[in-house]
């Protein structure tokens, strides 16, 4: 795995820094000069807070397999993130969850972003499968995952479940 950002025709994705994670929340600014962008009020975003401090604990060879931040290209500003929820496991999958701040949502960031996320991940060695999570009644998720090729494999207590294998991204 190399250190490049991904690019897609609106939006840049990188991961994000240990020395930015462990600037946020309350040092903005510093965490805004470290990544080289503009860091807008929404962002990050709760549901990010409790995943900073490991983030910030990774070494730089880890920090590929936490938190990525989505990267409006034109404005610079970050919009988002996107991560694994750790490195692969012994059966080569990786989870994956993505979060777009709400003034941005409803332009097809997250699909552009979890595309492009999805794409690199699966060209990874050690990679052969990736699965993600979401609430049942978050439509604009499943029909995110379902338009990238996830396919739902259980839900469990309003949580769906979704898996996409090398073998049928290939085929996409």
């Amino acid at each position: 795995m190399n250190d490049r950002p991904l690019r897609t025709t609106r939006l840049e994705l990188r991961p994000l820094p240990s020395a930015a994670a462990g600037a946020l929340p309350d040092d903005r600014e510093t965490a805004a000069r470290l990544l080289g962008v503009v860091l807008p009020p929404a962002w990050p975003q709760a549901d990010l807070l409790d995943v900073l401090p490991l983030q910030a604990a990774a070494a730089h060879s880890e920090e590929r397999f936490g938190v990525w931040v989505v990267i409006e290209r034109e404005s610079k500003t970050v919009i988002g993130d996107i991560g694994f929820i750790g490195p692969p496991g012994e059966d080569n999958t990786v989870e994956i969850g993505y979060s777009v701040i709400p003034d941005r949502r409803g332009r097809g960031y997250a699909t552009e972003a979890a595309r492009a996320f999805v794409d690199w991940a699966l060209r990874q060695p050690r990679i052969d499968s990736v699965v993600a999570g979401c609430d049942n009644k978050n439509v604009p998720s499943i029909r995110i995952l379902e338009g990238i090729g996830f396919v739902r494999s259980s839900e469990s207590v309003g949580q769906l479940r979704w898996r996409l294998e090398t073998a049928h991204h290939d085929q996409g």
